[in-house]
């Protein structure tokens, strides 16, 4: 058996981030070759990763990155908060942002398959995945096209990384006010930009349920029309980004903002770890 060297060890533990007993087993096995011994810790994570498949990943951060007249973030997902905050956890999101935005995927499958060195991004997550003994995934990404962009990540707890992640693209030179409008759409969640983009059966379904509550809260049937396209319009405020109140001004509305400044929104995305 080779004498294996504590030196080799510390080496080997800094580089994959192991156990102190799992890497000196696989020193041991490799008779102190270091490559071997990397080949084995790296086999050992890949059936962890297998076992683990099924674990649910609540945890994890958002990352953006810029690219000309494109913005891609990505959320990236681990099962605890204590991993979330690693920082070879925190190196790996920053790797996986590079390749996916390198590559101008605007899907995970897309994603997934792009090139990050000589391997994968879905290979390079499925490594560390292993060394970092939890079950990682790239959940999410989105590409947002646009002449100009105002990101903002927001940490729900000092001690992790951002949790939920706004990219706005816009015309316009207020980036102030642009970027408090990316705040204001971490705060309340729209899911369109206009109530013009909500689809036609989201719409329909909920004139159906705002019609049958109305009709079970004993409203006269002449009345109905109008108290339903009352409820309808409370709807858009809740999933429109244009038509909802401001965040920091209720009395007016998200589109008067943008007009006052000049600035025309025109796309969005919105991430929050774990939603």
């Amino acid at each position: 058996m080779a004498n294996i060297a504590l030196a080799d060890i510390k080496a080997l533990r800094e580089q994959l981030g192991t156990g102190m007993v799992d890497t000196k087993n696989a020193l041991v096995e490799a008779d102190g070759d270091m490559e071997k011994a990397t080949e084995i810790l790296r086999l050992k994570g890949a059936k962890g990763n297998a076992k683990r498949a099924d674990r649910s990943t609540s945890e994890g951060l958002v990352a953006v990155k810029e690219n000309g007249t494109t913005a891609t973030m990505i959320e990236l997902a681990c099962e605890t908060d204590f991993v979330a905050k690693n920082d070879k956890f925190v190196a790996l999101a920053d790797k996986v942002l590079e390749a996916v935005a390198a590559s101008g995927a605007s899907s995970l499958e897309e994603a997934l398959a792009a090139p990050a060195g000589d391997q994968t991004v879905a290979d390079l997550i499925n490594d560390q995945a292993a060394i970092l003994g939890e079950k990682v995934e790239l959940r999410r990404v989105a590409l947002v096209s646009g002449e100009q962009f105002a990101v903002y990540l927001h940490k729900t707890s000092k001690d992790l990384p951002p949790q939920i992640g706004v990219v706005v693209s816009y015309t316009g030179d207020d980036a102030e006010t642009a970027r408090a409008v990316a705040q204001h759409i971490a705060m309340f969640d729209p899911q369109y930009l206009t109530r013009e983009e909500v689809p036609a059966e989201t719409v329909d379904k909920e004139r159906e349920i705002v019609t049958e509550i109305s009709k079970n809260e004993g409203k006269p049937e002449a009345a109905l029309p109008k108290i339903v396209e009352g409820r309808l319009t409370a709807f858009f405020k809740q999933v429109a980004l244009l038509e909802q109140d401001y965040a920091r001004d209720s009395k007016i509305q998200v589109k008067k903002v943008l007009a006052d400044a000049n600035l025309t929104v025109t796309g969005f995305a919105r991430f929050k770890v774990g939603a």
